[in-house]
């Protein structure tokens, strides 16, 4: 989480801003990260002092990206790469 997401041409896309995962047999699996400035809209949502603050300098109609955990390439830990088109993600806002 916090480290910036470049896609396969070494273009920023966006920032890591949450990790979904859900329990398997008894073990956590990671299913998707979500990217972007609505993905740190969704991250904070439940903090409304936060919320408020991010708002006024978050743009509304920047998107957010879930990104499936096998399109992400994290063996550089410091700089994650998109394993796929950034047009392949699913696009999200944050109202």
């Amino acid at each position: 989480v916090g480290k910036g997401v470049l896609d396969s041409h070494g273009k920023r896309v966006g920032m890591i801003e949450e990790v979904h995962a859900e329990e398997q047999h008894g073990e956590w699996v990671v299913t998707e990260y979500l990217i972007g400035a609505a993905a740190l809209m969704e991250r904070l949502s439940a903090w409304p002092i936060a919320r408020g603050i991010v708002g006024l300098v978050v743009k509304k109609h920047e998107p957010g990206y879930k990104v499936p955990w096998d399109k992400l390439d994290l063996s550089d830990v410091k700089k994650p790469r998109l394993l796929c088109d950034v047009n392949e993600l699913e696009k999200f806002s944050h109202p």
